[in-house]
């Protein structure tokens, strides 16, 4: 690893932790310079990369200023709906349709999800607007022999809304993967990405209603500024 590479690494870390927090000044180029032993050029590269994915501000007559980051909890163990997230947190957002596609399961598509080839489903593909930024791509593949029906005003508000409180289904637990990913052609299209972006949070789910059918899957590909991906753990002896 390159100097002004370790150098943006540790101040990356030191503001998204809390040590800097938004508002507060970063230490002059010359402080960096004698904290870190490295020379102007390389306290400059690594402050530009911080600019660049959005962590902090050039500001005349002030130096680097840490920008506000608007970061919300996604649970991780549960299994709750987008709207119920947005409602509990109380965050600004705005859900568009993309896709509304009634299809049959292909051999590439049955790899990936578990259903069986030829099934009858609803492809949905949403993005998520947070506080004015776009800033979550999701795909949703639900079964069609339990949601019949499925319109672009149900998923522009909520799809487990309707299932519950509509069709009274129950929906009982998920399978979850959590990885990083490169991006890819459709975040590119779709989310609002900084300039350094080069990874999003990909979710995958496998949800379940009470009886054990899989009737859903999703994935949910989240620009990296905006969540933090948390889970409730108890110590549980083997």
């Amino acid at each position: 690893m390159k100097k002004y590479e370790a150098i943006y690494k540790d101040l990356e870390k030191k503001i998204t932790q809390g040590e800097f927090r938004p508002g507060d000044i970063l230490p002059t180029e010359q402080n960096l310079r004698e904290q870190y032993g490295a020379s102007r050029d390389t306290v400059r590269k690594a402050l530009q990369m911080l600019t660049e994915i959005g962590l902090i501000t050039k500001t005349q007559g002030r130096g680097s200023v840490v920008t506000k980051r608007n970061q919300f909890n996604f649970p991780i163990s549960g299994l709750t709906s987008y709207r119920e997230l947005q409602t509990s947190q109380g965050f600004a957002s705005k859900t568009a349709v993309i896709q509304l596609i009634h299809k049959k399961i292909t051999p590439e598509d049955a790899a990936r999800t578990q259903f069986k080839e030829r099934q009858l489903v609803w492809h949905l593909l949403r993005t998520r607007q947070v506080e004015g930024k776009i800033s979550v791509l999701d795909e949703d593949i639900i079964l069609s022999d339990v949601s019949p029906e499925l319109t672009k005003s149900i998923a522009e508000d909520s799809v487990y809304a309707y299932l519950e409180e509509v069709l009274n289904l129950d929906i009982a637990y998920a399978e979850k993967e959590i990885t990083i990913q490169p991006i890819n052609n459709a975040d590119r299209e779709h989310l609002d990405l900084l300039p350094k972006d080069i990874n999003v949070v990909c979710v995958k789910s496998h949800v379940y209603l009470a009886d054990g059918t899989l009737f859903q899957f999703t994935e949910s590909r989240h620009q990296v500024d905006k969540f933090r991906f948390l889970d409730f753990a108890k110590r549980k002896k083997i």
